[in-house]
């Protein structure tokens, strides 16, 4: 596949995610190519699962776990993310070992660990990192590697490398798309590699969600639903995932029941 397709099939993304929908004719024009070519991208968009052609162009399909700029996602549920975040801190100690996951839920944790003492706190996001180097009793430990710019996080070899020489005792995963035939997954195979690279040197892993992450599923893996620890989520789970994931053995917390 060329470099031009790829940022064509990215742009029509893009516009697929922030505008719902778009027609083969505009696109054409736009990228000046033909209609032909065109409906060969919505085809393999719609193979890779984030389109649903229509007559004439394609409609976004809102079960795809985009790749949202962190901006975006912070501004989503805010409210919900807190309630989840603050649960999470819960289940921190003074003296533990952890890893933060970059994402906008995992971030809503950091204010919730300044009263704890003696934290060793990994992480790949640079917005997390920045915030946890004000806390006097964290030792703040970054993985260093590519920056992805949409969420501020880093991967690539060096950073899981340099992971798998380190044991943890919790992970807080954060969440693109669950699903529990697909399991955990993200657009992006360069954090998906280091996100099973964290969950491999971690003793615990608990997934931070808000209940729009069910039932959307994306490109690479991260984790069977099943071989996570804990999930804290919110009232929208729907009733099977959660009898579904108790059954597995997996606790999960709602917080706003």
């Amino acid at each position: 596949m060329s470099t031009d397709t790829v940022k064509r099939r990215e742009c029509i993304m893009d516009m697929l995610c922030q505008e719902g929908s778009v027609r083969v004719d505009a696109l054409s024009k736009q990228f000046n190519v033909s209609s032909v070519t065109i409906r060969n991208d919505l085809r393999y968009l719609e193979k890779k699962g984030c389109a649903l052609r229509s007559y004439g162009g394609a409609m976004v399909n809102h079960k795809f776990a985009f790749d949202r700029p962190l901006q975006v996602k912070g501004r989503m549920d805010r409210e919900i993310k807190t309630r989840i975040a603050k649960k999470a801190a819960e289940f921190v100690h003074d003296g533990d070992s952890l890893i933060i996951d970059s994402g906008s839920t995992t971030a809503e944790i950091v204010p919730f660990l300044k009263q704890h003492r003696d934290l060793v706190v990994m992480t790949n996001a640079l917005n997390i990192a920045y915030e946890l180097a004000g806390f006097d009793s964290v030792d703040v430990m970054v993985l260093g590697g590519h920056v992805r710019k949409n969420s501020y996080s880093l991967y690539g070899p060096a950073a899981e490398q340099q992971l798998s020489q380190y044991r943890f005792d919790t992970l807080f995963l954060g969440v693109d798309g669950f699903d529990l035939e697909a399991g955990i997954t993200t657009p992006n195979s360069g954090e998906a590699h280091l996100n099973r690279v964290m969950c491999d040197v971690a003793h615990q892993i608990i997934a931070v969600a808000d209940g729009t992450k069910f039932g959307r599923k994306s490109f690479c893996l991260i984790r069977e639903a099943r071989l996570i620890h804990r999930l804290i989520t919110d009232s929208r789970i729907p009733l099977h995932y959660r009898q579904a994931l108790t059954a597995f053995g997996v606790e999960v917390i709602v917080v706003d029941e």
